[in-house]
């Protein structure tokens, strides 16, 4: 069986992480994706670094580790957007595209004849995806953004980080861009549907995706306490503001974090820790009295994990059938026995650096396959091959390479 989209051709004029995350899901679900990059530049985050991928000689290449994390499995053109016969190459590419992409500020792509009503009237089953900070509307759509504006302005710093009265307390930001890679999600089951939609219509659609809009979604139970009780979310540290108890402990040796869900759970961690008589204690009978009753019951457990290792704890814990881990460090997780399991670490074969590493799509399906054997691309790679799928000659492919165009 072929992978799902590899009927599917995507026109990926996006840049930087959130469009390109989008795009490097379809690309392993086998969509053929052609990355449109500037002549002699490239995408921004290939020269986003240090680290740069090592060329099998020992030296640096050019891509940077973020352009290598979401470029797997797609073709690189170059292309200047700029001038009318870049404008004319990307109208015949997307004459036989199902789907384009694109993160460009609001209007830029009108102006140059690039939006969604000039290529819609191209080809009328496109599926043209706007990324934006703003959305194309509203008193902020024109302004540029980014992931770290992004969870500050949507509220995702104000419940992230230690509590103002403790030691390193302040809002923070998440150590990943979360914004831009849970957009790329977004956009890409926002893609899947609209394709789904279009083989029942006949017609494409434009979607107007914003990641501050994504942001606000992602408050998800903590917009909920606010919107119920009024009452606003504050900073808890690693502690579950609803759900107790869920936190980092610290063991005698090192930290875990516990994670109880349910009161059977809770019941069970009393024995666990030799407190059976917490079992019945009307304070933390219930998950909601343990919310209410933290600060009686913290010290109890505090006590209790600081008495043994780590190592201890984890093993009893998981007799238990109680959720607990290490708070593993990157060179851990992929030391993980089951993240190498899962195989989530791959090495690519890569023309300058002999291999690549990439970090797989955790979609498993039990009879489709996945594309996940092309490493991410060099600049420019596919030009000639791309170009000449669209009836350019190698002459005319090489007057346009002495002009810039490409």
């Amino acid at each position: 069986m072929l992978p799902l989209l590899s009927h599917i051709r995507v026109l990926d004029l996006s840049r930087v992480l959130a469009g390109p995350w989008s795009s490097q899901i379809l690309a392993d679900l086998g969509a053929d994706v052609i990355k449109v990059e500037r002549p002699g530049r490239g995408d921004d985050t290939r020269a986003w670094g240090p680290p740069f991928l090592k060329r099998a000689d020992g030296g640096n290449t050019e891509e940077g580790g973020y352009f290598i994390a979401a470029n797997r499995g797609k073709r690189s053109i170059t292309l200047d957007l700029q001038t009318p016969e870049g404008q004319e190459i990307v109208k015949k590419l997307a004459a036989q595209c199902d789907v384009v992409l694109e993160n460009y500020k609001v209007g830029t792509l009108d102006r140059l004849g690039l939006g969604y009503k000039d290529l819609a009237a191209i080809n009328p089953g496109i599926i043209y995806c706007s990324v934006t900070g703003f959305g194309q509307t509203g008193p902020r759509s024109k302004l540029p953004a980014y992931d770290f504006l992004i969870q500050a302005m949507g509220g995702l710093m104000s419940v992230t980080g230690e509590r103002d009265d403790k030691p390193g307390g302040g809002p923070q930001k998440v150590g990943v861009p979360i914004v831009d890679l849970v957009t790329g999600v977004y956009g890409a089951v926002a893609i899947m549907a609209a394709l789904v939609g279009r083989s029942q219509t006949g017609q494409g659609d434009h979607i107007d995706l914003a990641m501050l809009d994504v942001q606000v979604g992602l408050l998800a139970n903590q917009a909920m306490n606010y919107l119920l009780s009024g009452n606003t979310p504050k900073r808890t540290g690693t502690a579950h503001p609803n759900i107790q108890p869920q936190r980092i402990f610290d063991c005698r040796n090192g930290q875990i974090v516990l994670v109880v869900g349910n009161d059977g759970q809770f019941q069970a961690l009393c024995d666990v820790l030799g407190h059976p008589e917490l079992k019945d204690d009307e304070r933390f009978i219930t998950n909601g009295k343990r919310v209410m009753n933290q600060s009686a019951l913290d010290p109890i457990l505090d006590a209790a994990f600081l008495s043994q290792d780590r190592e201890h704890w984890l093993a009893r814990l998981e007799e238990a059938g109680i959720p607990a881990g290490p708070i593993n460090s990157i060179p851990e997780v992929f030391n993980e026995p089951q993240v190498v399991h899962r195989e989530m670490l791959r090495h690519l074969p890569h023309p300058l650096a002999g291999t690549v590493p990439q970090v797989m799509s955790p979609l498993r399906f039990a009879r489709a396959p996945l594309k996940t054997d092309t490493p991410p691309p060099l600049l420019g790679q596919h030009t000639d091959e791309v170009l000449g799928g669209l009836g350019f000659s190698s002459e005319e492919i090489e007057s346009l390479r002495r002009r810039k165009v490409v």
